[in-house]
């Protein structure tokens, strides 16, 4: 099997586990949804060790601050996971135990994260599974994850875009003719934002 084939059945395998994980991290949720319009946001996702919220750590935080639909302000940082990083997610991430040695831990960096965010609203591709991965800190070690409301491009994109044969991140990046870092955090972001603000003006 060629690499490039193989890294494509990882990224298929990714994104399935993500979906059928996000649909259970659904069941049990502390923020609120909308599909309302906003202008002032905050663009967030995770790279993680593995795909179970709780089970699984966060090993990049990448968020970007919008307001008036123009990027502000941008958080990206690497996260030590405490734990083995799979073979699989370096090549799907990019990101080995090498990279993440010296970064810090969550518990010292989602304070951080808290106040970037402050009272906007988060936007997230597959919303479910970022949200299980912040929601999985609350109460940990005296964290508290502040109630969001959270906006999901996945569920804006299936109203707006019905050329696509899914719905998936690299899907309509690809439709948008986007240049998309894909599985880097901060790029899954901006790939986010723009799709975002295609569905919604």
């Amino acid at each position: 099997m060629s690499p490039n084939r193989k890294a494509s059945e990882l990224l298929q395998k990714k994104e399935d586990i993500q979906n059928w994980n996000a649909r259970r991290a659904s069941k049990k949720k502390k923020y609120k949804t909308t599909t309302k319009p906003v202008t002032d946001y905050v663009v967030l996702d995770f790279e993680t060790t593995g795909f179970r919220a709780g089970a699984d750590r966060i090993i990049q935080i990448g968020a970007l601050k919008y307001f008036n639909h123009e990027q502000t302000e941008l958080l990206n940082t690497f996260i030590n996971p405490e734990r083995h990083i799979p073979l699989t997610i370096t090549r799907l991430t990019g990101i080995s135990n090498e990279m993440v040695e010296m970064a810090p831990t969550i518990e010292n960096k989602i304070d951080e994260l808290i106040q970037f965010i402050g009272d906007l609203p988060i936007i997230a591709h597959n919303a479910s599974f970022d949200m299980g991965f912040l929601y999985a800190l609350d109460n940990l070690e005296g964290i508290t994850i502040p109630e969001y409301t959270v906006i999901d491009t996945v569920k804006l994109a299936r109203k707006t875009i019905i050329e696509t044969p899914n719905h998936k991140l690299g899907t309509l990046a690809d439709y948008l003719q986007l240049e998309h870092d894909a599985h880097d955090a901060i790029g899954d972001c901006l790939a986010t934002a723009a799709i975002y603000q295609y569905c919604t003006q």
